[in-house]
């Protein structure tokens, strides 16, 4: 029979189940079904729990223009003080928060124009990151041992991640957490999440992890080192260095401690490659090139993909997808479960694709031999958007007309291809949109 959670632990479950992907670098926790079981951390990398808060009582809401900032501030403070907050902690957190303009102005700012996947990657890739975590890798060679063997994670990657979302703890953002999210439950697009999340941050204060004045991170509330976001802290922070505290802001140790266990609990493999540079046979069906469709390495190797020497290795039974990040005309790339595993630390296939060059170019490796389709301007925003609603309008469905291409979009982009004859790559391009503004 099972028992009844208490209140606090409902609340727990609460706050650790509202993560979603926050494309500006920050983590996701991953969802029950899509991570395994992780063992009881060892002493020395025991997650400290949160403190126990029952589950608060619905309040009234009003519109947002009905009520000024104070009033929501005080409806909020009665909401954490019944859920377990305590007012000291309240009023320290709080003191002197006013709304944040800056940040509803990045959280409304959605950027017209959109860097080509090797610029992003050229940016990723720059020698200096590759220099300063190859010297990083040496200094903190000890730490990164004893957290391979605790997570069965691979240093390469932890030192990307690290070297992707703070510049290998250098830019960590300047905006007070709690001021940010509280601008954001009070004015942003997404309320609710933020509200998640500032009550996160205020359990992470309770619990004495760090102060009010050094919880610091982004615009959107990611935080310290490795940019986690308040509620995937509370599940996946760790205290590596046992001094009590899980400090992702001022130790390494527990940063990169973290972000492994993050990924453990997303389903990393040591050892496993995130994938590897492949060659299609001419006339290939592009219609595969999907992260949906997975197939083993011998069934690829059946439709005359051509694996490089490193992945003669791997048991012909591994699954993989195929990647064509900039469409048919640039490199191909199989991807793996690693890979995967790293898109839930950020849903974005060029950030999971820099990362896992980035932990071979600390080895020297991770060199591309495709050339991409430089002479291709990606569609800027608005005509992604106008390229959906086309789409749309010739009986596809590319899903709403929000300017993100995604699995939906993808698929329309792919039916339309085939209508034409095109490789059907899904990958969108001005001369797709010219044609379909002829239809």
């Amino acid at each position: 029979m099972l028992s009844t959670p208490a209140p606090g632990q409902i609340l727990r479950q609460l706050i650790a189940g509202s993560a979603l992907v926050l494309l500006t670098a920050c983590v996701d926790t991953p969802t029950a079904d899509s991570a395994p079981a992780v063992a009881a951390p060892a002493p020395s990398a025991a997650v400290a729990p949160a403190p126990t808060i029952a589950t608060p009582p619905a309040l009234p809401t009003a519109p947002l223009a009905a009520i000024r900032f104070e009033d929501w501030r005080d409806n909020f403070r009665r909401e954490a003080l019944a859920g377990g907050i305590q007012p000291l902690v309240f009023d320290r957190a709080f003191a002197g928060v006013e709304p944040d303009s800056a940040v509803i102005s990045a959280d409304r700012s959605q950027p017209e124009f959109t860097r080509p996947v090797w610029a992003y990657l050229e940016g990723a890739l720059a020698e200096q990151r590759v220099r300063s975590g190859q010297t990083l890798l040496k200094r903190h060679a000890e730490l990164l041992d004893r957290i391979e063997a605790r997570y069965g994670v691979d240093r390469q990657a932890l030192v990307a991640i690290w070297g992707m979302e703070s510049n290998f703890g250098q830019v960590m953002g300047n905006k007070s957490v709690i001021r940010s999210l509280a601008t954001l439950a009070f004015e942003g697009r997404r309320p609710q999440f933020a509200h998640d999340q500032l009550l996160a941050a205020l359990s992470i204060l309770q619990n004495g992890d760090v102060r009010p004045e050094r919880m610091i991170g982004s615009w959107a509330g990611a935080m310290g080192q490795t940019q986690f976001i308040p509620t995937t802290y509370l599940s996946h922070a760790v205290d590596f260095d046992s001094d009590g505290r899980r400090d992702i802001w001022d130790s390494t140790a527990d940063a990169l401690a973290s972000a492994a266990h993050y990924l453990q609990a997303s389903g990393w493999r040591r050892g496993q490659p995130w994938g590897f540079e492949v060659r299609l046979p001419q006339g290939f069906d592009y219609a595969q090139a999907d992260m949906a469709t997975r197939k083993s390495l011998g069934e690829w190797r059946q439709l005359g993909v051509a694996l490089p020497a490193s992945g003669n290795g791997l048991a012909a039974g591994e699954q993989a997808s195929l990647l064509l990040p900039a469409g048919h005309r640039g490199p191909a790339f199989l991807v793996l479960d690693n890979f995967r595993s790293v898109l839930k630390y950020n849903n974005s296939t060029s950030y999971a694709l820099a990362i896992g060059l980035l932990g071979e170019r600390f080895e020297n490796r991770g060199q591309i031999v495709g050339a991409w389709p430089r002479g291709d301007t990606p569609l800027s925003r608005s005509e992604r958007i106008e390229l959906q609603n086309l789409l749309a309008g010739n009986g596809f469905d590319p899903g709403s007309a929000d300017g993100i291409i995604g699995a939906n979009t993808r698929k329309a982009v792919r039916s339309f291809q085939q209508r034409l004859g095109w490789p059907a790559d899904g990958y969108p391009t001005s001369e797709l949109l010219e044609a379909l503004r002829r239809q």
